[in-house]
């Protein structure tokens, strides 16, 4: 799906509401560009769906549209008076009924952000992290073994 300018998305996002809900969208759909780390949100307050346009130009359609779903789950439970936040037994049922994913796949930018990965030395679980490790001060939260540094990575 490429980037759609605001009309067009507000009609995608009303064609969806319709077919998978059985509802009219009513409100306003928009591209946030500071999204960084989610494909969309709600907002309660403005009653807008904010999407990321990362998502529109790197995904596929399916992904998209898995995205503009959760949010529309969030929208008209809101507007229903129903729990529409994440742990909420509504929205979840209502994301299963619709077949919305929970989350939404991580941007290939977010994928290789881990810089360091550490390995215990007793039970062999590995920890990704961004950032170098005192491995005088931690060990391994599954058994309390010592950690070894198994990979840097230099991604720049």
């Amino acid at each position: 799906m490429s980037l759609l300018d605001e009309k067009e998305l507000n009609e995608v996002v009303h064609d969806i509401s319709m077919k998978f809900f059985g509802k009219p969208f009513r409100d306003k759909a928009i591209y946030n560009y500071r999204l960084r780390t989610t494909g969309g949100r709600y907002l309660p307050v403005k009653r807008t769906i904010e999407l990321n346009p990362k998502y529109t130009a790197e995904f596929n359609d399916n992904e998209v549209i898995g995205i503009i779903k959760h949010e529309l789950c969030h929208y008209h439970l809101h507007i229903e008076g129903k729990g529409f936040k994440h742990g909420d037994k509504d929205f979840k049922e209502l994301l299963k009924a619709t077949g919305s994913p929970r989350h939404c796949s991580p941007l290939p930018s977010a994928k290789n952000r881990f810089k360091y990965i550490y390995k215990c030395a007793d039970c062999g679980h590995s920890y990704k992290r961004v950032r170098r490790v005192d491995l005088k001060k931690y060990r391994c939260g599954k058994c309390g073994g010592k950690l070894v540094l198994n990979a840097s990575l230099n991604n720049g």
